[in-house]
């Protein structure tokens, strides 16, 4: 694992570098849109896109954002977290939310929150067993139509 480096992906070319890895997630997007999306997150709410690279390919990428609630204080809100179907439970996910904990330490803030499909059992376990979070809550969602 010497040749694992974490980078923040800054130019266009970057974040799109990025997409074959992040579709995993979000397979509802497509380049176009996951780009303009991203852009936009970057710009207004201080989004911020890290990949774990080993050896030039990205094999996982975070996608976070730095917050203020009256609930959860100061925080870091994990938008994305997915590693590459091919190289899961090697230890990226890991490397990738210790990264988003020590940025958000850094940086003043008191914890680091997410929220994650009900389906992603195993995904719940990872949060859970090995990186220590609290089930604190559920999150609802109203589409406006």
């Amino acid at each position: 694992m010497d040749s694992l480096e974490i980078k923040e992906l800054q130019s266009q070319h970057d974040i799109m570098d990025a997409f074959p890895v992040m579709k995993q997630l979000r397979t509802h997007l497509d380049a176009e849109t996951y780009l303009e999306l991203v852009l936009e997150a970057k710009e207004k709410d201080s989004y911020k896109l890290v990949a774990l690279m080993d050896q030039e390919e990205i094999v996982a990428v975070i996608g976070f954002k730095p917050m203020i609630t009256l609930y959860y204080g100061r925080f870091v809100w994990v938008c994305d977290l997915v590693t590459h179907t091919n190289k899961r439970s090697m230890g990226y996910g890991e490397k990738l939310l210790t990264y988003v904990h020590k940025w958000a330490k850094d940086n003043n803030y008191e914890s680091v929150a997410l929220s994650s499909g009900l389906q992603r059992t195993d995904a719940h376990r990872f949060y859970e067993e090995k990186m220590d979070y609290d089930k604190v809550s559920f999150v609802f969602k109203s589409s406006i139509k």
